[in-house]
């Protein structure tokens, strides 16, 4: 029997986990209803209107703010971490758009984050900040930052931070 404690041990091939934020879906269906309400001006009061500037600029600007609410909170419903020998890999939504793939030889370190929190990033999404980086929040949580070997620095909030931080660890520590 193998003990997985061992120094001698190898790290699994490839380390994956994911963090979920249902409450995500809230925003988005506002974005479908401002989307439902622009079809609903469109088709009932075009027929009404005694001007159509009104009338267009309300419904571009339904369909518009509602498919930029949609799709921006769908985007971050959800994040999926890959780590293997080569790379750290970061993909969004069910789409997996937006991503980032870090190659590990720009990585020099990585350690837990035991509270990553929206409220200090600005909110939830893709998310950038001079003094602390860039990072993907999709929840308040723990989560991982990576430490790239240029003093920047790459925040994403994953279920198991713990063992994405071993996993990238790991694999730093076979690539020297």
């Amino acid at each position: 029997m193998m003990d997985a404690h061992r120094s001698d041990a190898r790290p699994p091939e490839v380390w994956t986990g994911r963090a979920r934020n249902r409450m995500q879906w809230l925003p988005a269906a506002a974005g479908a209803a401002c989307v439902a309400l622009g079809i609903v001006l469109a088709v009932e009061d075009g027929m009404y209107a005694s001007s159509l500037a009104p009338l267009v600029m309300s419904v571009v600007g339904c369909i518009a703010v509602g498919l930029l609410v949609l799709f921006g909170t769908i985007a971050f419903t959800h994040v999926r971490v890959r780590v293997d020998r080569d790379a750290l890999e970061v993909r969004c939504g069910h789409m997996g758009l937006p991503r980032r793939r870090i190659p590990l030889d720009q990585v020099s370190g990585a350690h837990l984050a035991p509270l990553v929190s929206p409220r200090h990033w600005g909110g939830w999404g893709y998310r950038w900040r001079p003094e602390m980086g860039t990072a993907v929040v999709v929840r308040r949580g723990p989560g991982v930052v990576v430490d790239l070997g240029n003093g920047r620095r790459f925040t994403v909030t994953v279920d198991d931070a713990e063992g994405a931080v071993r996993a990238i660890s790991d694999c730093l520590r076979l690539r020297s």
